[in-house]
């Protein structure tokens, strides 16, 4: 069953919202932050990632932010540039804020931190009369990230872009992608995810998300059955509940779940593998796949990013991810991934 129905005239796949940041990601690793000293460079944040990761899987995306107007801001602009992402909605700071930055720990394969400079920020400094209508009209999906909700100005351009999607006819993808920074409390969260929440077409997020989300409307905490079916009822086609190593479950609109295990995979780190899963599994929808085919090339690909040492660099190609599976299947047997 085809549970979203793309407009296939229009001329973009995707166009992720919000945060675009710069990664940085220790050389030296198993070893605390504190003791790391050398470091890669590359373009992070989820919203930046999922665009990435489509765009490797052959789907024309662009990308609704801001960047800082600097060497770095002209970093990101020109690698969406070489990855063919449009970046014609992508606009400069113009007060002086920076792009966020990211160090990730990666003490061992299981243990990851990650530690964010999120104060005078240029993605949260998006503004409403930045998002452009037509341009939403040109796509077939958006993609609103949680942290884009967490600020003024940001949280209104995201708020208004979801209101044009809506009217456009244009499907809402909602990736919760909750980090604590730049919010004030539990119940501003709760009251901006849940607005989005209610609108959107298709919402993905792990177990603690969900909580976050629901605090004010569920009052305790829900069963994942529960909660797909809350969401489900405001409207959403497809519901996907995440739960790290021990996999994630889409429930769909006809009241049918289907349930993914991760792939056997030597971690390098714990982090990024939520952005590949989201880019492949969104691939597997446009597509038109079934919902198992499509959760299977998403855990595929998070597994893989799972043991490298990037997330926007080493997202993986169509190719790449089908040679994988078929390399697991035969070493693991033919349902590794299907619970």
């Amino acid at each position: 069953m085809e549970y979203i129905k793309f407009d296939k005239a229009r001329k973009l796949d995707i166009v992720p919202i919000g945060r675009v940041a710069i990664d940085f990601n220790p050389i030296d690793i198993n070893k605390p932050l504190s003791e790391s000293s050398t470091f890669k460079k590359y373009l992070g944040g989820s919203p930046a990632n999922i665009a990435v990761g489509l765009a490797r899987l052959g789907k024309k995306i662009g990308f609704i932010g801001k960047v800082s107007k600097d060497q770095f801001g002209e970093f990101v602009v020109n690698y969406f540039d070489n990855e063919g992402i449009d970046t014609s909605q992508i606009k400069y700071s113009k007060n002086g804020e920076n792009l966020g930055l990211t160090f990730t720990e990666i003490a061992s394969p299981t243990e990851s931190s990650i530690l964010m400079y999120r104060q005078g920020i240029a993605d949260l400094e998006l503004n409403v009369d930045e998002i452009d209508e037509e341009y939403i009209k040109k796509t077939k999906a958006i993609v609103i990230s949680g942290t884009a909700l967490a600020k003024s100005p940001s949280r209104e351009a995201a708020l208004k872009a979801l209101e044009l999607a809506k009217k456009n006819d244009t499907v809402i993808i909602f990736d919760v992608d909750y980090r604590e920074y730049n919010w004030k409390n539990s119940d501003e969260i709760a009251i901006y995810y849940s607005i989005v929440g209610k609108q959107s077409d298709i919402v993905m997020g792990s177990r603690e998300e969900f909580d976050l989300m629901e605090k004010l409307i569920a009052g305790e905490k829900s069963s994942d059955k529960e909660t797909a079916k809350r969401w489900l009822d405001y409207g959403n086609k497809i519901v996907v509940i995440k739960h790290g190593k021990e996999g994630s479950t889409a429930y769909t609109s006809d009241g049918k779940s289907y349930n993914i295990k991760p792939f056997p995979v030597k971690l390098l780190k714990s982090f990024g593998g939520g952005d590949a899963y989201a880019s492949a599994f969104l691939y597997g929808l446009l597509e038109g796949w079934n919902i198992m085919d499509s959760l299977e090339f998403g855990s595929a690909s998070a597994a893989m990013l799972v043991a490298s040492h990037s997330c926007s660099q080493d997202m993986p190609t169509v190719e790449a991810i089908r040679s994988f599976i078929k390399e697991e299947k035969e070493e693991y047997g033919d349902m590794v991934a299907r619970a």
